[in-house]
């Protein structure tokens, strides 16, 4: 197994990846690294296991609407964070309340 440094967010990671994984890796890594620094880039969140937890639920989403045809397509949800989308500020508060003070799921 190869051993590949990236960044994300800022922040150096090793990861391992098969020998012939590091280009599927690295599209990965950029697209979460993308996802987290536009909600960092908002403005409105800046704790990073927030961020990194609403990354994934905006990719997660994103890939169900790929496996799914009859969905419609949706703006990018850092672009509608900022623009103040109610859905998104409803999630946000959803996951606030979830995390509650401490900021930790478990």
């Amino acid at each position: 197994m190869k051993q590949v440094e990236v960044q994300i967010l800022g922040q150096s990671y090793r990861l391992g990846c098969p020998e012939d994984g590091e280009a599927r890796l690295l599209d990965a890594v950029k697209m979460v690294d993308t996802a987290m620094c536009a909600i960092r880039d908002g403005g409105k969140i800046k704790a990073r296991d927030r961020i990194a937890v609403l990354a994934a639920l905006n990719l997660a989403f994103d890939l169900s609407d790929r496996n799914n045809p009859a969905a419609a397509p949706l703006s990018p949800r850092a672009e509608a964070a900022e623009d103040g989308d109610p859905a998104l500020a409803a999630l946000i508060t959803k996951l606030d309340l979830a995390l509650g003070d401490d900021g930790q799921l478990l």
